[in-house]
This record gives structure tokens, sequence and C-alpha cells, in this order.
């Protein structure tokens, strides 16, 4: 048995799950996991793509990412819903905090997974096995969804086992395990092996993880640069990476979201951008951050990026300015073309308490002043009643959104 090992712990189906469970408590009698449904976009007009689905789902060919209208025509039955990204954070949160409770060396990837090391709590179980289905089997209890552990002795391993048969399971895949377990296995199901890179290999005959193990790392880099190496680790299950429970330095502060429906018109952008904006200030003040460039990036329905950027004259952590300088670069890029991504990052990071050169107006204005005290009440209302506490009149109506990152 190896010394260190970690676990993957996934959410099966995190939004359709906990969309199922808010509709059951108030009273639903059609538990949306055991029927052909999605979360997606709006219904009525079939925009969008597939955020999640449950597993009768995946079983008429459904996929997530794909386009609604794609999802019906698989299933003209299948049931849709919105998504609700104030449940899923609060639903995040309550899994962390237990989680925590069990081990402290955490690291959070996304809203419904996360990489435990089980190395600290070990001698508290009889086996790295039997942990993991006392916590799967508690969150089942305590909180009625599932989840998937895998257990490895790297990172990389523990994450691609937590993707073997779902829902409600435990699996390993330890070095030792791979050429049994891992290899047979085609190269779509490696992690980080995209559709384009499938395509390559596929065009150099390498068809399964075994093959692209024992290809010559020199070829794979050659087609596909410096992520070819990256596959290539991975297939031989080389990973060095440890669980990060203390985040690093921060270089930056974004979030971007997939939107449910394209947004056709600039009000539509600029009430994902005030929203974004606002989750940037407030995990850049959380931080004790200021930043000193904002960036506003568009991915259209076309699939093309673009971005701009801008250097603040002053860093802040203010909502407003991050958002008006987002949205001036906004209006700058967009072409007209429908919006399937906006994002908002800032970057050139300073320490709050760091002396920044202010301008004259700064010195004669108390704005600036009265703007911090404004964002700190809000962000201390939100830390205890949670983010739709407080909401800005402009985001009422906003778009339904699809994903954070």
């Amino acid at each position: 048995m190896a010394d260190h090992i970690i676990f993957h712990i996934d959410v099966n189906s995190a939004y359709l799950s906990w969309t199922s469970l808010a509709r059951l408590r108030e009273g639903s009698d059609v538990d949306l996991r055991l029927i052909p449904s999605i979360v997606g976009g709006d219904m009525s007009r079939r925009h969008g793509v597939v955020l999640a689905k449950s597993i009768p789902a995946k079983a008429y060919g459904i996929v997530t990412g794909e386009p609604i209208v794609n999802a019906f025509r698989k299933c003209p039955h299948l049931v849709n819903v919105p998504p609700d990204h104030a449940l899923y954070e609060h639903m995040s949160l309550l899994l962390m905090d237990f989680l925590s409770g069990i081990c402290p060396d955490i690291e959070q990837v996304s809203i419904d997974e996360c990489y435990m090391d089980y190395t600290p709590i070990a001698g508290k179980y009889t086996s790295p096995e039997a942990a993991a289905a006392y916590i799967k089997d508690t969150i089942f209890a305590k909180f009625d969804f599932t989840v998937n552990i895998g257990i490895s002795d790297k990172k990389v391993l523990a994450k691609m086992a937590s993707d073997f048969k779902k829902p409600n399971l435990v699996h390993t895949l330890y070095s030792w395990e791979i050429q049994k377990k891992l290899w047979p296995l085609p190269v779509s199901r490696l992690f980080m092996c995209g559709r384009s890179s499938q395509e390559t290999l596929k065009k150099l005959g390498i068809l399964t993880i075994g093959d692209l193990a024992q290809a010559d790392p020199d070829i794979l880099e050659a087609h596909l640069k410096s992520h070819g190496l990256t596959l290539w680790n991975y297939a031989n299950g080389w990973d060095d990476s440890e669980v990060l429970s203390e985040p690093a330095k921060l270089k930056g502060v974004g979030n971007s979201t997939t939107l449910a429906e394209d947004a056709l018109t600039s009000e539509e952008a600029h009430k994902v951008l005030l929203s974004l904006s606002e989750s940037v200030g407030r995990r850049l003040r959380a931080s004790h951050q200021l930043a000193g460039l904002v960036c506003t990036e568009i991915k259209y329905n076309t699939f093309r990026n673009v971005s701009h950027q801008t250097l603040l004259e002053i860093p802040s952590a203010s909502t407003d300015v991050i958002y008006k300088e987002a949205s001036r670069l906004f209006d700058e890029l967009w072409d007209g073309t429908p919006i399937r991504l906006l994002g908002v990052r800032t970057a050139k990071l300073v320490e709050e308490g760091e002396p920044v050169q202010l301008s004259l107006f700064d010195y004669a204005s108390p704005v600036s002043e009265k703007q911090k005290r404004l964002d700190a009440a809000l962000d201390s209302i939100r830390k205890r009643y949670g983010n739709d506490a407080v909401k800005r009149g402009s985001l009422l109506d906003s778009p339904d959104s699809s994903q954070e990152r």
C-alpha cells in the first residue's frame, strides 16, 4: 500500500441532483434523477446547452455541453429545468463544510468536486476503501444525494477513478492497477484528452490509453506540443501534484459563465457582467487584494473567443470600478454576434494595505470611501444570509447562466 493516499470526491450530476432535491422538498412528486431530464436553457425556445443530465437521459445518448435542441431530438419527452446557481453554491458550501469536518486537508477544484488527503486520517479507519465508503454513505444519509469517490496514490488517477461506473460508488486506481483498469479504456476516457486531441491520436493509430502510454513521447510532442507530453504522463499514471488545502498566493481573480441561452443584446450582456463583477469584487475583498488590471472575455456562439484588457489608474476591489471597466471593454469588443460565454478577470494584484498613487480627484471626493463601506456592508450581509440576500434591482431579470468558474 502506498504511503500517500488521495481521494477525489465528485457529486453525481450535481446540478440535476440538487435541483431535483429542491423540487421534492417543495412538494414535487417527480424525482428528476429517475426520469430522462436535463438542466439547461429556456425550454419554450429550446436555446442553450445541456448543463447536467440524469442517468435515464444519458441512456438516450444525451451528453453534457450539447445544444438542447439536439437533446430533444434524441428524447422528445425529455424534461428540461433551468439552473439555480444560488442553490448550487449553497449545497456546495454544505458539502465542503461536512467534508472539512472529516479531514481539513481538502482542495476544492469546482463547485461539486474536491480532493482529500486521506493520509492524516488513515489511523481512524481500517482501510482507504472503508473510509471512502463511510464518507459516501454518510453524504447520502445526510444530504440525500450521491457521490463517487476515486482512491489512488496520484491525484490524476484518483480523478479518473471517480469517473468510473456511476452513481454512488467507490473505485480504486492505484499506480500498480493502471495496466489492468486504465490502459484498456479508449483515450476519450483519459483526463484532459478532448475531442481535438482524440482525433489527432486516432490519426496516429492511438486508440486506447495503453496505446498512448506506450507511444513515443517525441512523436506526441511533435503533434500535440506540450499537451501531448501531459497526456502521455497521465496515461502512465505519473503525477506528483499534491492536495493543496491552502490556496497559493493569488495571481488573479476571475469568473466566467456559460449562458443557458445566448445573449443577444448589450443590455443582457451588461447584466451578466454586473453579476460577474460583483462576484470578482467580493472575492478580491475577501482576500484583501486590489486589482490593477481588468479583462473582459467573450465567447460567441460560433465558439470564437475574443478578449480585451485595461490597466486601472488606481488598483481597486470595488464592484462598481470593475463593472465600469468590464462594460467599457465589452462595448469595444462586441460585434453583435450572439454570446455563449462572458468572463471578467482581474490581475496585477496588490495587497490591500500597500500604498497606491492617488489622483487629486480621489483626494477631493468621498465617493471611493463611501463605496468601500457599501461594498463591505453588502459582503457582510451576503456572508451571513447567502448571496441572494441582497440583489441589485438591475439583476432581478438577468438571464439564466449555466456555469461559474
